[in-house]
Order: structure tokens, then C-alpha cells, then sequence
């Protein structure tokens, strides 16, 4: 038996949720919905008095990090591999995940901590991170052995920038027929990565998560059809995305997708639920919408339930349903910051 189920590499980020005015938002530069800030002017932000941290929450945070701690909470045996700083946000992160049943392997770096404010403007979310120590991570942070050790491994989509990094583990994993889960993370790098995450699933066992946005992205830019500003997905509702991609590209991944087992391509739908493409068929598997708290992290607990379910031989419906199921309880915190009492009903489903 392999010591550990699911091993998840990545990013290590601690989510600080804050409410700041139009003021603050101009002051420091967060304009758009998603953006990276210099470190100097994230430790601003953390000693400007006028910003009230005091009902401030934090999280651990980073896609992979946070598949490997739910995923914890559900019972599986997980693990996370990342680099973080030596101050007091590295402490958090650490007890964090640990707390939560994650066996750590943290190389530390002299650079700070990786942050990511989550900042409440009127109602409106935006996304200011600050990765710092968390990019440094490398293929010789990897060994050969700690990916023998696993039945799975868990990408963040961030790491695509580091090419050494991504190819280092895929092969390593292939080699030992060890299936990698991939979530592409952002609608900036499925357009940018779209040939390459292509190539890589048609050269090794990837399961690929993508919310809509993404989705229709990365299919446009296969189909080399144009930019994203001819989908205009920012004027698009999610009952219109769901269609788009049903009406338009559910062929080609239908084609991309007809293998024996790999790849497979898990369609994040939010409030509308998910599709699953795999065997070059196409599974869809409904939910119903609950007024969040916030939606950080919930694409992560959908991917953290899908896998452990997809490692215990659940169908695809099961595994999509169970991942609907646990991406709702994150709803309704900040982040992943759940107690595990939470998720006790649905851990008793992934017990052998």
C-alpha cells in the first residue's frame, strides 16, 4: 500500500480576507478582479492603520494546498510540497494544514511567505496575491521517491510557468503509472498553456479540472477561433457558458478525451454543477445553488472530493456528485477554513 494517496504540489499561500473602500483599492493598485502586487507593497498593505484587520480571517490557501487539506478531511492519506518563508505567515500555514491530518514537506526560503488578499470592494471581489517564497519551489524539491510514494498527484496550474518543474514531475509520474490531476487555475493561463496542457494530455495520464471561464478559453484557443474578447464571457451568465460549451465544444473535447482511460476532462460549473468528459463521452451531473459566503476555495474542495472518490473506484457520477456535494460546505466559509467535523458524514464514504 502506498504511503501516501494524494500528493499535491504547489503553491503555499496564506488568504487574507479584508473589506477595504475605493480609497484603498486605488492606493495599492487592485483594479482588476485578478492581479499579482510586489512584496513591498503587500507589507504596506498588512501596516496600513486605516485598513481594519481586526475582523480579518485568514486560510490556507493555494489550489493544491488546498485539495490536499480537504482532501485530509475526507479521510485520504495527503500530502503537500511547497516552499515557504520563516515568519509568522509561514507558521499559520503550517499548523493549518497540519492540523487538518496534511502531511507537510515544506522547504523554507529566505523570502516571505506567499499572501493573497481577498478584497471585499462593495460587494466585489478582487484578488491581489503576492507569492513570494512559494515560487520558489523546483524539481529538486521533488525526488523521485516522494512521487513513487503516491497514488495520485495534484498540480496547481500556477507551477505551468515552471516548465523544468511540471515536465520533472509528469514524467517521473508516468514512468510509475501514477495519474496527475491538474487544475488549470486561471483563465489567463488557459489561454497561455492551452497547446501545452494539450500535448501533455495526449502524452501522459492527466485528469484536467476547469471551471467555465477556463473551459471556453482553452477550447478557443485549440480551435484557434479568436481571442477572449470574442467569447466576452465577462457578459455572459452561467446558464449561457454552460450552453456555449455544450453547444460548441463539447465534440472536440469528446475527441480530446477518447482514450481508454486518460485524459480526463472534469468541467467546474459552480452553482450549475459539472461535466465530466471522459471516454469521449460526455457525464452530466447537476446541483442546486446556495447563497455563499464566499466562493475561495470551493473549486478546490470539488477537485479534493472528486479524486478521493475517483481513487476508490467511485463511477463518474459519484465522483462529480460527491464533488458538488463538499464544494457547498465550503461556501459557506472563508477559504478552506472548515472544521473537519464538517465534513465527518462524507469522510465515512471514502473509508475502505
Amino acid at each position: 500500500m502506498k504511503s501516501t494517496e494524494i500528493l499535491c504540489i504547489g503553491n503555499p499561500i496564506v488568504d487574507v480576507f479584508i473589506n477595504i473602500d475605493n480609497s484603498h483599492a486605488q492606493k495599492y493598485g487592485i483594479l482588476v478582479p485578478v492581479q499579482h502586487i510586489d512584496r513591498e507593497l503587500a507589507e504596506a498593505m498588512l501596516r496600513d492603520k486605516t485598513i481594519d484587520f481586526s475582523k480579518g480571517e485568514k486560510s490556507s490557501g493555494g489550489g493544491a494546498a488546498n485539495v490536499a487539506k480537504i482532501a485530509a478531511m475526507l479521510g485520504m492519506k495527503s500530502a503537500f510540497v511547497g516552499t515557504i518563508g520563516q515568519d509568522e505567515h509561514a507558521s499559520f500555514f503550517e499548523e493549518e494544514i497540519t492540523s487538518a491530518g496534511v502531511h507537510a514537506i515544506l522547504e523554507k526560503s529566505g523570502r516571505k511567505t506567499g499572501l493573497c488578499f481577498a478584497c471585499n470592494i462593495g460587494g466585489e471581489t478582487r484578488f491581489a496575491a503576492s507569492p513570494g517564497a512559494a515560487l520558489e519551489l523546483t524539481e529538486n524539491h521533488v525526488s523521485e521517491e516522494m512521487i513513487g510514494s503516491a497514488e495520485l498527484i495534484v498540480l496547481d496550474g500556477y507551477i505551468l510557468d515552471r516548465r523544468p518543474l511540471v515536465q520533472h514531475i509528469l514524467l517521473k509520474a508516468s514512468r510509475k503509472g501514477i495519474p496527475v490531476a491538474l487544475d488549470v487555475a486561471s483563465v489567463m493561463q488557459a489561454k497561455s498553456k492551452a497547446e501545452e496542457i494539450l500535448t501533455y494530455s495526449r502524452q501522459f495520464p492527466l485528469i484536467v479540472f476547469m471551471n467555465a471561464d477556463e473551459t471556453l478559453t482553452f477550447c478557443s484557443e485549440i480551435r484557434r477561433s479568436g481571442n477572449d474578447d470574442d467569447l466576452k464571457l465577462s457578459e455572459k451568465t452561467d446558464k449561457e457558458k454552460e450552453a456555449l460549451i455544450l453547444r460548441d465544444f463539447s465534440p472536440m473535447l469528446k475527441i480530446i478525451t477518447d482514450g481508454e482511460l486518460f485524459p480526463i476532462v472534469v468541467v467546474k460549473l459552480g452553482g450549475r454543477g459539472a461535466i465530466v468528459f471522459a471516454g469521449g463521452n460526455m457525464y452530466k451531473e447537476e446541483t442546486f445553488t446556495v447563497v455563499a459566503r464566499n466562493t475561495i476555495g470551493a473549486g478546490d474542495a470539488f477537485c479534493a472530493a472528486f479524486i478521493s472518490a475517483w481513487i476508490r473506484d467511485k463511477s463518474i457520477s459519484e465522483c462529480t456528485s460527491l464533488g458538488n456535494k463538499v464544494a457547498r460546505e465550503i461556501l459557506e466559509v472563508p477559504g478552506t477554513h472548515i472544521k473537519s467535523g464538517k465534513l465527518k458524514a462524507f469522510a465515512k464514504i471514502f473509508q475502505k
